[in-house]
């Protein structure tokens, strides 16, 4: 079983940039690709983007691509979600997800998520 911590999550202004840390625990969260997804008030759940644990392998939603990189640093058990050029239709809940361990790819569907954080809070606004 593997808990997850999301932070960072704050208001931002529309061209602003964020940083979003998920730490995982206990220390073996090198074994888990991590999902970044996010919501909004009253609308459905959203993937962002995803990575894999060892290879690295990444993948993101097109509104997002350009603008968000998700990268990992497994000796310091984090995984990462730098957001720039964010736009207010970034504002959501954003959380960070595991799924079963050892997978090779990642996938952008939170069916294969089985392991989620409390959620940190992202406002884009003026």
């Amino acid at each position: 079983q593997v808990h997850l911590v999301e932070s960072g999550g704050e208001l931002v202004q529309p061209g602003g940039s964020l940083t979003l840390s998920c730490a995982g625990s206990p220390s073996a969260l090198d074994h888990y690709g991590i999902g970044w997804f996010r919501q909004a008030p009253g609308q459905e759940r959203e993937a962002v983007s995803c990575i894999t644990s060892t290879s690295g392998k990444t993948n993101y939603v097109d509104s997002v691509k350009g603008r968000f990189t998700i990268s990992r640093d497994n000796a310091k058990n984090t995984v990462y979600l730098q957001m720039n050029s964010l736009r207010p239709e970034d504002t959501a809940v954003y959380y960070c997800a595991a799924p079963s361990p050892y997978e090779l790819e990642c996938h952008l569907n939170a069916d294969e998520y089985y392991h989620w954080g409390q959620g940190t809070q992202v406002t884009v606004s003026s």
